[in-house]
């Protein structure tokens, strides 16, 4: 199976959602977000396919989301923050044929594997 993983090395839930997925014989493919965002319109897509709104695939912690409002903010807006600042994307989200899923906590990829 492959499967895409919008992945940060420096994050533990993102090094174990990439585990996880070679563990179950994955072709994985690494997409560094930070450094390589996805496009506007994938991201859209990754959420929606997730089950998520913008807002609920926002990285709160370590990021100025909170004093920014964008967890109350429309959609758009959270998406053009996510694309401006790749920070604000939550991770780990993975991609296989099965679906999207937002891997936190890490239980939820079992669905997509």
């Amino acid at each position: 199976m492959k499967a895409t993983i919008w992945h940060n090395p420096a994050c533990s839930t993102s090094r174990k959602a990439l585990a996880l997925l070679e563990e179950h014989g994955c072709e994985v493919e690494i997409v560094p977000y930070l450094t390589s965002p996805p496009t506007r319109a994938k991201l859209a897509q990754l959420v929606r396919d997730a089950g998520l709104t913008p807002a609920q695939a926002l990285r709160r912690r370590g990021t100025d989301a909170e004093a920014r409002g964008l967890p109350e903010a429309e959609d758009a807006a959270v998406l053009d923050a996510m694309i401006a600042d790749p920070r604000l994307i939550e991770r780990p989200l993975v991609e296989t044929d099965k679906g999207v899923r937002l891997a936190r906590p890490l239980e939820r990829l079992q669905d997509i594997l």
